[in-house]
């Protein structure tokens, strides 16, 4: 296949475009800035995007935006898929947004909802929360005496895995909205930060966070939990030996 990556260069992108191009598929890994294996475009305004998409039959959407911006991102890339007849868009997205009154995780309901209007053939996958995410929180502390932690589960799970499956969902056709993705292991944050801690920084107290409000009710109600068997298979253990 000939496969456009967009948010190429992020967490998710890298492992996402080395195991495309590792099964065989030729893959532009599409990219603000420019560079070797790099197509440059940009998806709020639309500059480069048609060019992007000449050819391509397949898109793995993986690009977002902190900034409230996913759904003018998502809207650029639905109309020029739209125009260039693309086969094929995979969208990747968080395991139980709806339940959890986030900006950002409203935004991608908005997302999905225009992927799903767009008349373009499309898959939507959802994951739960990457080891990344997990990392970030606890790195952001380093400095600081203890390690705050709410009092909540988490799935998290590799990106590598998860680059995986989108790999197995681009060689497929089109089949909407699949069964959701989650890592090898439901852990409270408080024992996910004690593991970084003992690999990061040494031992350090890690304080466990009783916080109100909707958006930690939806977590503790297990909204961003997957049930059944797991799909992901590297441990949080796994992700910080890697690094």
């Amino acid at each position: 296949m000939d496969v456009l990556v967009t948010g190429a260069t992020g967490s998710l992108g890298k492992p996402t475009v080395t195991s495309l191009r590792a099964a065989g598929h030729d893959v532009r890994a599409l990219s603000r800035r420019s560079g070797p294996g790099l197509v440059t475009g940009e998806l709020l305004t639309g500059e480069g995007i048609a060019a992007a998409l000449d050819g391509a039959s397949v898109v793995v959407h993986l690009a977002t935006s902190r900034g409230r911006k996913d759904a003018a991102i998502a809207r650029t890339l639905l109309e020029a898929a739209d125009q260039a007849r693309l086969e094929h868009l995979v969208l990747i997205s968080i395991v139980g947004i709806e339940h959890i009154p986030l900006g950002y995780y409203r935004d991608k309901v908005e997302v999905e909802r225009l992927v799903a209007e767009s008349g373009v053939p499309h898959t939507v996958l959802r994951a739960t929360q990457f080891h990344d995410l997990v990392e970030q929180l606890c790195t952001v502390q380093r400095r600081l005496p203890v390690v705050l932690a709410p009092d909540i589960r988490l799935q998290p799970i590799a990106t590598e895995d998860v680059a995986d499956r989108l790999v197995e969902l681009a060689a497929s056709p089109p089949a909407g909205r699949v069964p959701d993705i989650g890592g090898p292991e439901v852990r409270p944050l408080p024992e996910l930060a004690r593991v970084w801690a003992a690999a990061r920084s040494g031992p350090r107290r890690v304080v466990p966070l009783r916080l109100p409000g909707k958006v930690f009710a939806g977590y503790r109600a297990g909204h961003p939990l997957v049930p059944g068997p797991p799909y992901g298979r590297r441990t949080f253990e796994d992700h910080l030996a890697g690094r």
